[in-house]
């Protein structure tokens, strides 16, 4: 019994020391977990800390990127303005330059017509006058009708000068016979009879063929007879009505024949 006893206390006593052994095993094992659960973890926590790092990186470099998107798109904005107002005053100019075409294309038509005018009134015109075309200066038929207006308007003295200066004027002139007949009477008008005989006898031997002769030579008559050359004044109706017998000059000129004696 006592021999049985003593067995169990040296079978207790052998397995103490095993579970102490059991236990301290346990405690490292324990104590690795722990450090190698410790060094995951700061592992993972570098790895964060520089994933965050990257990250952080990263935003700033987006940052920096988007300020600089932003400052483009500000000096863009600045540029499209710019445009716009450059574009504004050339359509301001655009349409003041074509105003100006306009203005300029006015008067060069207006310059141009009235050019053309000018020309119209230097350049020579068809004229018939006394049965006769031929052609005259604008200035020139001007001058002849001022001059014919004032003898018809009975300012004889203005008529003589005004007809003689267009004789100097335009001396080889269509209007000169016409010319030679209206002086002659407006010298006769005035009683200037010696020079109305001149310029009726200049007259006829000028243009017997014209439509006026006839009275040329009744005139010139009328101023011989003034003269008191009757002599001459018959001599020049007897002319009158051989050449011109059926003229109305003619028929006055018989009548005339009468009273020279």
């Amino acid at each position: 019994m006592k021999h049985r006893l003593g067995a169990m206390v040296l079978a207790a006593a052998a397995l103490v020391p095993a579970a102490a052994q059991a236990s301290l095993f346990d405690d490292n094992e324990a104590r690795k977990a722990i450090l190698e659960l410790r060094g995951r973890v700061a592992q993972n926590e570098e790895q964060a800390k520089a994933r965050i790092d990257e990250l952080v990186a990263s935003n700033q470099r987006l940052n920096e990127q988007l300020a600089a998107v932003q400052r483009s798109l500000l000096d863009l904005n600045g540029q499209l303005e710019q445009m716009r107002i450059e574009m504004a005053r050339l359509r301001g100019g655009d349409e003041q330059l074509q105003r100006d075409v306009a203005d300029l294309q006015k008067r060069q038509k207006d310059l141009g017509q009235g050019i053309d005018e000018r020309m119209r009134r230097l350049e020579p015109v068809k004229v018939t006058l006394d049965g006769r075309d031929f052609m005259a200066e604008p200035d020139e038929r001007r001058t002849y009708d001022d001059a014919v207006a004032l003898m018809r308007s009975g300012e004889f003295d203005k008529a003589a000068l005004a007809l003689a200066a267009f004789q100097r004027r335009y001396p080889s002139s269509g209007y000169g016979d016409s010319v030679r007949y209206w002086l002659g009477n407006a010298q006769y008008a005035r009683r200037d009879y010696k020079e109305a005989i001149n310029t009726f006898r200049t007259f006829v031997s000028a243009a017997p063929e014209h439509p006026r002769a006839p009275e040329a030579l009744l005139a010139l008559a009328n101023s011989q007879a003034e003269m008191k050359d009757t002599k001459a004044a018959r001599k020049t109706v007897e002319d009158l009505l051989k050449a011109y017998p059926k003229s109305e000059a003619a028929q006055a000129g018989r009548e005339r024949l009468a009273s020279l004696k």
